[in-house]
């Protein structure tokens, strides 16, 4: 019986990505400071292990450099959350989260902040007190991953805030991964990547150059950006040739999957 086709693993970034495209996409990136001056509502934080929408749009956030306010009354949540960078500040209060964005806002400098409490009482105070975020969750996520009503969703767009549109077509995600020294060989490939995204495309520049610093272990092992087919045939060019080159060294070979698709180099 002939063997399976290899199938590539699922990439665990790639739903931050998408979410960061739709994102940039609404907020209008600048090319220095990003998303920075513009408040996010990311919603309900959620848990790890459920690959929570709100913790991806927070990572989104992050990496797109806005300012982002989210909610959880979890604590397994809110220590998961700190951990993992998904959030900068976990505060008791909207007021104390008002007085750290107002100053990372102002400064357009990405923050994020959690507050700990039941988002009811969050997105509540946020509308008796005029709080009105540039951006929303995208409006076809449930209230259980938004945090709003759809009443409370309705009064927030009604003064101006804007929801992150839906994706109208997935991008062509393409990973890299290596077998060992991730910290030594994923930088060389992502500037690989860099070198074939023209400059002027800001969003997957910026996606390249900040998404290992802000993902963590999130992204240990794979990074990835969405290629069109001729930069994907490219970036294998000059895979390989990054292989043969350090074995052509001397350097101890290593393994590299782009996309499912092994790249192997034999010691000689």
């Amino acid at each position: 019986m002939p063997p399976e086709p290899h199938k590539p693993a699922p990439a665990p970034v790639e739903p931050i990505y998408r979410l960061f495209t739709r994102l940039v996409e609404i907020g209008q990136l600048d090319h220095e400071h990003g998303l920075g001056g513009q408040l996010l509502f990311a919603g309900r934080i959620g848990l790890a292990a459920e690959s929570s929408p709100g913790r991806q749009l927070l990572f989104a956030a992050n990496i797109a450099g806005a300012a982002s306010l989210a909610v959880s009354a979890d604590p397994t949540a809110q220590r998961e959350a700190i951990r993992d960078g998904v959030v900068d500040f976990m505060v008791t209060s909207l007021e104390e989260a008002l007085r750290i964005l107002k100053n990372e806002v102002r400064k357009r400098q990405a923050v994020s902040v959690g507050v700990a409490l039941e988002p009811g009482a969050v997105v509540g105070a946020m509308l008796e007190r005029g709080v009105l975020p540039d951006l929303l969750p995208p409006g076809e996520w449930p209230e259980s991953v938004t945090g709003m009503t759809s009443a409370q969703n309705g009064q927030f767009v009604g003064q101006g805030s804007r929801p992150i549109p839906a994706e109208n077509e997935p991008p062509h995600y393409v990973t890299w991964s290596v077998d060992r020294d991730f910290a030594r060989w994923l930088p060389k490939l992502d500037a690989l990547a860099q070198s074939i995204v023209p400059v002027q495309d800001t969003a997957r520049q910026r996606w390249l150059r900040l998404a290992p610093r802000y993902l963590g272990r999130v992204a240990h092992r794979q990074h990835g950006v969405a290629l069109t087919s001729d930069e994907a045939e490219k970036f294998k060019t000059l895979a390989r040739q990054l292989l043969e080159q350090e074995a052509a060294n001397g350097n101890p070979p290593f393994s590299c999957e782009l996309s499912g698709e092994s790249l192997t180099i034999s010691e000689r």
